[in-house]
């Protein structure tokens, strides 16, 4: 068991610091909003992680790849979901563009009224509506559980060591990117944020409708 815990987290750690969408959303918040919310959005993330997990030592990820509706219907949830996430980004940079520092100003004030609590969801959302986060659990976890260990235990072990790892991970970056901040909120910087943010968000809604082949 501690071999393949120890094969898992190496495995896990490489997949984990390699960017992507829940990343990108942490060090997001975190610039614009400050530490705090950046890691209410991971926190939201982590919860994410620990429902997929939950639910593969159930067998209900299973049940999610095998009907091709309900990966589909999730799938498209998700995308909306990031297309709404990139369209709010660029809108943002509009108003940052046309109302040059007093506009970083404004846009950090009205996002900070939003407070964490919004992160958190946001970083649920992400998540939860991703059902590639289902099928990595569902596909990888089963490769290091050893013949004769409890599938639900080693499942459940698994995924608390990936959510360990990825709370490092979301710690670092948030940190980073709040000791950051001040520069990035000068106009362009923060402008050219919010319009890199808003196209990273649709090219992962174009991937995610483009995901057709993983369910049953």
């Amino acid at each position: 068991m501690l071999t393949s815990a120890l094969a898992f987290a190496g495995v896990a750690a490489l997949i984990n610091i390699t960017p992507g969408l829940d990343t990108l959303l942490v060090l997001r918040t975190s610039v614009s909003q400050g530490r705090s919310a950046g890691l209410a959005s991971a926190l939201g993330i982590l919860a994410g992680c620990v429902v997929w997990g939950v639910a593969t030592a159930v067998g209900l990820t299973a049940l999610l790849t095998a009907s091709r509706f309900a990966y589909d219907a999730l799938r498209i949830a998700g995308a909306a979901y990031l297309v709404w996430l990139g369209a709010s980004a660029l809108w943002r940079s509009g108003k940052v563009a046309a109302g040059g520092s007093a506009g970083v100003e404004r846009v950090v004030v009205e996002e900070g009224a939003r407070g964490r609590w919004a992160a958190f969801r946001a970083g649920v959302g992400t998540n939860l509506l991703n059902p590639k986060a289902g099928v990595f659990y569902m596909s990888l976890i089963p490769q290091f559980t050893p013949h004769g260990e409890s599938v639900f235990t080693m499942t459940l072990l698994l995924t608390a060591i990936d959510i360990v790892e990825l709370a490092v991970w979301y710690w670092v970056v948030s940190g980073a990117a709040s000791a950051l901040a001040d520069r990035l909120r000068r106009p362009a910087f923060r402008r050219r944020m919010e319009q890199v943010s808003g196209i990273a968000f649709f090219g992962f809604a174009v991937n995610l409708l483009a995901d057709r082949g993983k369910a049953a």
